[in-house]
């Protein structure tokens, strides 16, 4: 019914606003029909390219699966109710699919629904955990154990905690990405209220030893939060193998909506956190505000579609995953990895293309659409953060890309990755001194440059 309703929609309007252009790998390639007057290529932000580039970024975000888009509809068009509002038939059926997401979310790892709380997404449900968390015992507990790798989002929480003069241990991870063990063991004190390491990384991949993680945290009575999710849909979450007491998801990173998320908070031993808003005392008074029943409903509907399709998504995009990486090292040299491959989500590859300018390389590549390690500030590009944790080059970590790979990754989109990744390295190694010296023999960490 909603997807006839939005078809009526589309079929009211103007043929001009609904025809687009093809957004695959394939449309970059397709030229304009003959006798087309209509000016050719895309121009946005003052960089011209030729179609819409193909969307290899998919730890930034996912497309909405057409599934996810169906099960949302008929909360936007007909069952507009606020799931707060006990007195009337739209209430209680909003109150129903919202209690039906948060077990679709709940069965994806293995919990309870009774300890899943909604959030708007990763970032607040990332806030909640640190700072509720040492809030509400900095009585007694006034240190914080993380990583140097954590999203951004987990490292200003535990900044503003050190502001309020609690303290943090970052701890450093290995050249493959992954933390030491006994150095966490070795870091566990007697008042340490938190710690906080993320299930897959963002930027590299990698996947900490969660499950040891846990073992360790249980042993010492620590309370143990990670943020998955870069990890929720893609590989198997286990709340109890884990031993987390807090896990921050994502709705967005699983072919689901933006604006939507989860938190979740064990029971048994039971958790607590200080809330960071006040209102309504919606979502047990944990957070807040008038629960967005579509996005729920979608988010619930993206963990379904998730826990059916895992395994076959992952054994397509490994496929994916090699032929890029094999097709790009194939017909050039000078490409490392960075991260662990043993322990890495597959769909996340994470290049370094040595001899070339990271920033004319990310530039050259407009007509894919890619991440770099590099952040880009007013004063200078600096390289990724996690990738210094590692201890890469600062020249490598400077022409880092990510290319996020997902369900509806195609091979042709891939084939057409590595030529115009190709293409871009050899045109940029071309003009590259460096390059050519290499070529002639030359070991250019030898060489003692001169100041002028």
């Amino acid at each position: 019914m909603a997807s006839q309703l939005l078809r009526q929609t589309l079929t009211k309007t103007k043929p001009s606003a609904v025809i687009r252009r093809l957004s695959t790998a394939s449309a970059v390639a397709v030229a304009s029909p003959a006798g087309n007057d209509e000016p050719t290529g895309i121009t946005m932000k003052g960089v011209k390219i030729s179609g819409r580039p193909l969307y290899l970024d998919m730890q930034a975000t996912t497309p909405v699966d057409p599934r996810v888009l169906d099960s949302m509809l008929p909360f936007y068009l007909s069952r507009y109710g606020n799931p707060h509002s006990r007195t009337h038939l739209y209430g209680w059926e909003s109150e129903t699919a919202v209690e039906t997401a948060r077990a679709q979310v709940a069965a994806l790892i293995g919990a309870s629904p009774k300890e899943i709380v909604f959030t708007s997404g990763a970032t607040e449900s990332n806030n909640i955990s640190v700072k509720g968390v040492m809030h509400f015992y900095k009585e007694k507990k006034r240190h914080v154990i993380t990583t140097q790798t954590e999203h951004k989002c987990v490292l200003d929480s535990c900044r503003h905690l050190q502001q309020e003069g609690f303290e943090v241990t970052y701890l450093p991870v290995g050249s493959d990405g992954l933390i030491d063990l006994d150095r966490l063991r070795k870091e566990i004190r007697p008042d340490t209220g938190l710690v906080s390491i993320m299930a897959v990384n963002n930027e590299i991949g990698v996947v900490q030893p969660v499950e040891e993680i846990g073992k360790i945290c249980k042993e010492f009575n620590v309370p143990f939060h990670t943020d998955a999710a870069q990890a929720l849909g893609k590989i198997k979450v286990d709340v109890e193998k884990w031993n987390v007491s807090l896990m921050s998801l994502s709705g967005h990173k699983i072919y689901g909506p933006k604006g939507v998320g989860a938190l979740y908070m064990r029971r048994r031993p039971r958790i607590r956190v200080e809330p960071q808003m006040n209102g309504g005392g919606q979502e047990r008074g944990i957070r807040s505000g008038t629960v967005p029943t579509p996005l729920v409903v979608g988010m619930g509907a993206a963990c379904e579609v998730a826990m059916k399709e895992m395994e076959y998504d992952e054994k397509r995009i490994k496929g994916l995953q090699e032929r890029l990486l094999n097709g790009i090292r194939e017909k050039i040299d000078g490409v490392v990895v960075n991260g662990c491959m043993d322990r890495r989500y597959v769909g996340n590859l994470n290049l370094s293309f040595a001899y070339v300018e990271g920033e004319s390389l990310l530039m050259g590549l407009k007509e894919v659409a890619v991440s770099s390690g590099s952040a880009c500030t007013s004063a200078s590009l600096e390289p990724s953060y996690v990738l210094r944790a590692l201890g890469v080059d600062e020249d490598m970590a400077h022409t880092s890309i990510r290319f996020g790979i997902g369900r509806f990754t195609t091979e042709e989109e891939i084939d057409k990755a590595v030529e115009l990744t190709v293409k871009q390295v050899e045109k940029l190694r071309e003009m590259s001194p460096l390059y050519e010296m290499v070529k002639e023999g030359i070991d250019i960490k030898q060489i003692q440059w001169a100041q002028h």
